[in-house]
């Protein structure tokens, strides 16, 4: 109960703080249910099904990330092989799945692209980075729930010309293994039973 105690604490300062239930629930790497659940102080009944992600240990250290990277780009170039796919472009969603991205990028050689998702709106691709147009691409995130951010992502990607050939993450919460026809995979797939 300590830990719920936490999340309630930390939920109601990033709402004092502006920050919408979507933004919350990201932050806390939660379901929007789980996070409104926690705005209301824990009173109505739980929602089922949801897990608590917990990257502190991972995030403080740049070194941790790298080695997770590594595990990513791995699951990649076994993509790349086993698929014959020829990706150019690696896409980092806002704002957890960048650092990810970056270090996938650098290792192998593609382009950066980051997505910036919106809870509301599709979203938009950062003009700071490259684009998507034309490219093959590989999304990145840290952890897939509903599945929402990718499909927005994917959207947004073919909007903008460009053709998604695979989701990564380091979190699967769900069951599928393809998200709108996109295959998905993740270094952990976690289940409620």
């Amino acid at each position: 109960m300590k830990e719920i105690d936490a999340l309630i604490i930390k939920a109601l300062k990033y709402k004092k703080n502006g920050l919408t239930d979507h933004e919350i629930a990201e932050d806390l790497n939660v379901s929007k249910e789980t996070a409104i659940w926690l705005l209301n102080k824990g009173k109505e009944k739980k929602p089922e099904g949801d897990i608590k992600v917990g990257w502190r240990s991972l995030g403080v250290y740049p070194s941790r990330m790298s080695y997770i990277s590594d595990a990513l780009c791995d699951i990649l170039l076994e993509e790349i092989e086993n698929n014959d796919l020829d990706v150019n472009t690696v896409v980092g969603i806002a704002i957890n799945g960048i650092p990810f991205a970056t270090l996938i990028a650098e290792k192998l050689d593609f382009e950066l692209a980051v997505f910036r998702p919106h809870h509301e709106k599709e979203g938009w691709f950062s003009s700071n980075y490259a684009n998507v147009k034309n490219k093959q691409v590989v999304i990145i995130d840290d952890v897939v729930g509903t599945g929402d951010t990718f499909k927005n992502t994917i959207k947004a990607t073919k909007s903008e010309k460009g053709t998604p050939v695979l989701c990564i993450a380091i979190l699967n919460k769900r069951a599928q293994n393809d998200i709108q026809g996109v295959p998905l995979r993740a270094l952990i797939r976690s289940r409620v039973i």
